[in-house]
Formats: structure tokens, sequence, C-alpha cells
């Protein structure tokens, strides 16, 4: 596991989000084709499941409302129609409490198949890292050109960025030339 790796069935929720690289300026899932791709590679669909124009714009627009929401464990304001999304996509998706054929219990979304449904699984693995209590330390860098998202590590959860080396070096840098200009 790399640093910013988050545990368990997080790092799908974590990987979905980072498909799009503000620093690179390369998205993942630029097109349909590569949504199904991502989404068969994660086996959260079929191979052959098709994918159209309507359920790509709902998944980057689901994956940007996951990162609002991430990024409010970064200290950020809740975006209220990054809630909407999310809570529409809920109940669109009809997430509810299943049983396994052990009788052990989880949050899912009906066994159907199609875009909407692997977005409601994506959806599940956030409350069950809620309820575990990972949820919140997947942080989102607060570097504006950066916003990738990270797991937090640390101890007593005081990560800030995603990179010390790169995001916080750079920002340090800032501060440091701002305070020798205004002195």
């Amino acid at each position: 596991m790399k640093r910013q790796d988050a545990p368990g069935a997080l790092e799908l929720v974590r990987e979905f989000i980072n498909t799009r690289d503000l620093e690179t300026r390369s998205d993942g899932l630029d097109s349909p084709d590569d949504l199904r791709t991502w989404l068969a590679r994660h086996e959260l669909i079929g191979a052959g499941t098709s994918v159209d124009d309507g359920a790509w714009q709902t998944a980057l627009e689901v994956r940007e409302a996951l990162r609002a929401l991430a990024a409010t464990h970064s200290g950020r304001a809740m975006d209220p129609a990054a809630a909407r999304t999310l809570d529409a996509l809920a109940a669109d998706t009809v997430i509810r409490l299943r049983f396994r054929d052990d009788g052990t219990s989880y949050v899912g979304p009906e066994e159907r198949t199609g875009v909407r449904t692997a977005l409601g699984r994506i959806l599940a693995r956030v409350d069950a890292a809620a309820r575990e209590g990972t949820w919140p330390r997947l942080k989102v860098c607060p570097a504006e050109d950066c916003l990738w998202v990270f797991y937090d590590h640390s101890k007593n959860r005081s990560g800030t960025w995603c990179q010390m080396a790169e995001c916080g070096n750079r920002a340090k840098g800032r501060a440091f030339r701002a305070r020798r200009t205004t002195a």
C-alpha cells in the first residue's frame, strides 16, 4: 500500500475521485468508453455494459460531488449542490440494508446492472467507511492546482497535503515569499 492509499474498500473511492488529475490535466474518465473500462476493471459492471453520454455525465458529477464531500475533511464547507447530487444518486439506486447468505449485513444497491448501480456501490463504500471511522481520513489536498484525494495516515489525523515534498513545499515557499515581500 502506498502512503496515500486508503484501507480496504475505501481505496476504490479514492481511486475513482482521483481519475481526474488537475496537475497533469488528465482525466481517466474522458469518455463513456473510459468510464465503462474503469468500472469493468474494478468489477462494478460487466465488460459488455453500455455507457451512454448521460450515464457518463452523471458519473463525472458524482466524482466531483465525492471530491467536495471529502474536502469537508480538509476544512472546506460542503457544497449543497454536491450533497444534492449524491442524495439523488442514492435515492435512484435504492441503496438499502442487505444481507448475505451467511447472515452478515451490509449497505448496498439493489442487485441491478448499469452505471447508476455501479456508482451506488461506490456510495455504499463511502457509507461503510463512515461507519468504520475511516471516511474522515480521506482528505483533499488544499492546493487549488492539485485537489488530489489522499488518505491521512497520521496518528493525530493532522495530514494536510497530499505530498509535503510537492504541494506542501510549494505552499510554504509562496508563504515565505509573501512574508518577505510585505516585510
